[in-house]
């Protein structure tokens, strides 16, 4: 049987390659399998979300070595006039990590109290404090870094050393990944030796299928590479149905032109449909493209093979042009090779005058400025990481850098990946980490700010975010949002997208033990509340019902301790941190706490109108409209979705 090559365009190979994966249903993302949480998992692409089963930390946590006391204890210490404490009764000394001791509420650090008596500095019968200490200083609280429900990782996320701690730290043990391709590499030719081998006149040692393999390792898929065969065309054809059996690709290396002894067009035409013989591209235009079908149980699914070139240049080339594209279609890989790029910083960086300052940021696309906006910097929170799209260094000497200026960055993803993401700043809501599996599942990202839905209106006149979650109440009209749109974006007109009617209510500990029903039950001496920051929708509400109920901020104790979100607000209730808080009954389920419903709120999404064509923020909307991601959503307690995906226009 003679088969000559026929040359077609780069496109149509690529074409009818994936026309008969679709026919075949090959195209899309492998299976999904389960594996365990260990070092092996890196690198992995997650098929399923990752949600915290627990608190990191699940404890309040002593953040130094020192003495844990309470800080009522020291209020009266002075320079000239110390607090004595008896260790054992009002100190207890801890080493950094250690549970508090129980009614102890700070940590004073060793270096800074006068040890008396005792032999060890350690265990001394008394300890002197000449300066007051604030309730909580030098304590890593209960769910500092993760607040059980929170979502983790996202579906599509390749999982990174950082991604494992994360993901180890909020309880998880076992993951649903994609399951890697398997690729069979059959290297062909008479004159192949192995490599090692002292070649002899007319030998080549056989190289190119380790340099395949790498390839196909490093690009998502398990390469099993076979022993090179003979120029038989028998040999050839019974070994690619061998390994046909067990791998999801075949890659058939040599045989591929028209010469007398190159037999892989003949064979893939004899086991099944030879779709492709020679592209027109060079090195490696005697290309060869086919689809093996089923063939029951020895091969339940058909399988695509390849032949490639013999040449070690046209093997790679092809390998890069072909098998690549193949296996990040299959894996959810993308290519993140490192690059380094310029942003534009969106928020001001404090940096200590002394060191290189390594800051985390997350990078999008808003009018065409690349910008960066850098993540929380405790030295305990690795869900920074998790969430990071690369890191600049702020050079020691320099004590940070202003909003607006440029930096580098450092990427962990590619620059296409990260235009991609749609940076969203404003009001927390649980709901836009449902959004955010969503955006990954469809090839963006969302990166989010909670910083207050003033702060998120602010973000949008300064160019530094694509859309804003905001649920501010207009006390005159009774209307959200408009009016402060107007106020603080007066020149820049927005569509404002329909998301949600919240539940606004206090967050208690379970069973309600101190009976909080009303806002009046803030005042009591028995009750400590936790806050919302200022500019938060949450705060707004509360003050405007505070002002409605003539109760005064100052009558309540907790009122100036800020939380940043509703989930760091249950957090405080169920650490015991607060007695209380406003927030979102999803929030109060996730901790398992009681809720006291009290307010119905709106919150919408604002978008200005000349960012509605950004690929990620048309995706957001498409996600409003889509009845599985409601679906999702209606799994959150306290939320009616009849307005999500509504929209209308502020000029």
């Amino acid at each position: 049987m003679s088969i000559f090559l026929k040359d077609i365009p780069l496109e149509q190979a690529v074409l009818r390659l994936h026309q008969a994966l679709e026919e075949n249903d090959l195209n899309g993302p492998m299976p999904t399998e389960e594996i365990p949480l260990d070092e092996h998992a890196c690198g992995r692409v997650l098929a399923d979300g990752v949600w915290a089963k627990i608190c990191s930390p699940h404890y309040h946590a002593s953040a130094m070595d020192g003495f844990a006391i309470r800080a009522a204890d020291t209020a009266a210490a002075i320079s000239s006039r110390p607090v004595s404490l008896r260790v054992g009764d009002q100190a207890f000394y801890v080493d950094t990590g250690d549970p508090l001791p129980e009614r102890t509420n700070a940590v004073i650090p060793i270096e800074q109290v006068e040890p008396l008596g005792g032999e060890d500095p350690r265990h001394p019968f008394e300890i002197l404090i000449r300066a007051a200490v604030s309730p909580w200083s030098h304590i890593r609280l209960l769910g500092e870094d993760i607040v059980a429900t929170q979502l983790i990782a996202s579906r599509g996320q390749v999982l990174r050393p950082y991604d494992l701690g994360a993901i180890a730290a909020s309880g998880n043990t076992c993951l649903q990944v994609i399951r890697k391709p398997v690729v069979a590499i059959l290297p062909t030719g008479d004159e192949l030796v192995p490599i090692g081998t002292q070649p002899k006149q007319g030998n080549i040692l056989e190289y190119n299928s380790l340099v395949m393999a790498s390839q196909v390792n490093s690009w998502g898929g398990t390469a099993i590479r076979y022993p090179s065969i003979r120029d038989d065309r028998q040999a050839i054809q019974s070994q690619v149905e061998l390994a046909a059996r067990s791998a999801d690709l075949v890659l058939l290396n040599a045989g591929s032109s028209a010469g007398s002894e190159d037999h892989s067009a003949e064979v893939i035409a004899n086991l099944g449909t030879l779709l492709v013989h020679g592209v027109a591209v060079r090195p490696g235009h005697p290309v060869i493209i086919g689809i093996l079908p089923p063939a029951g149980s020895t091969r339940p699914r058909a399988v695509p093979i390849i032949g490639v070139p013999g040449y070690p240049v046209s093997a790679a080339l092809t390998c890069e042009l072909f098998v690549r594209p193949l296996l990040e279609e299959w894996t959810g890989l993308e290519d993140h090779s490192t690059e380094t790029v310029e942003a534009i910083l969106a928020r001001k960086i404090n940096s200590p005058a002394g060191d290189d300052d390594v800051v985390r940021v997350s990078v999008g696309d808003v009018r065409g400025r690349l910008l960066a906006a850098p993540l929380a910097r405790g030295a305990g929170v690795i869900t920074s990481l998790t969430r990071a799209d690369g890191i600049t260094v702020i050079p020691r000497g320099i004590q940070g850098l202003e909003a607006g200026e440029p930096v580098r960055v450092k990427l962990y993803r590619s620059e296409h990946e990260a235009r991609k993401t749609v940076m969203i700043s404003g009001s927390h809501d649980l709901s836009l980490d449902v959004l955010a599996e969503y955006l990954s599942g469809h090839g963006s990202r969302l990166a989010a700010s909670n910083v207050g839905s003033l702060g998120g209106l602010n973000s949008l006149t300064r160019g530094e975010a694509h859309a804003c979650g905001s649920h501010l109440l207009d006390v005159e009209t009774g209307i959200y949002n408009d009016s402060y749109i107007r106020q603080y974006l007066p020149d820049i007109p927005v569509m404002i997208l329909g998301w949600a009617q919240r539940i606004q209510g206090l967050i208690v500990p379970r069973g309600n033990p101190l009976h909080i029903t009303t806002l009046a039950d803030l005042t009591r001496s028995d009750v400590t509340f936790s806050n919302r920051q200022r500019g938060a929708g949450t705060r707004v509400l509360l003050d405007y019902h505070l002002k409605k109920a003539g109760i005064l901020p100052v009558d309540i104790r907790g009122y100036a301790d800020e939380e940043y979100t509703h989930l760091g607000v249950a957090a405080a209730v169920f650490s015991q941190r607060a007695d209380c808080g406003l927030g979102i009954q999803a929030a109060a389920v996730a901790l398992n706490l009681d809720f006291v419903p009290l307010f119905n709120e709106t919150y919408e999404i604002i978008i200005p109108t000349d960012l509605l064509e950004h690929p990620g923020v048309k995706l957001m909307i498409d996600a409003s409209r889509d009845a599985a991601f409601k679906e999702n959503l209606t799994r959150l307690p306290g939320y009616s979705w009849d307005s999500l995906g509504n929209t209308r226009y502020l000029e």
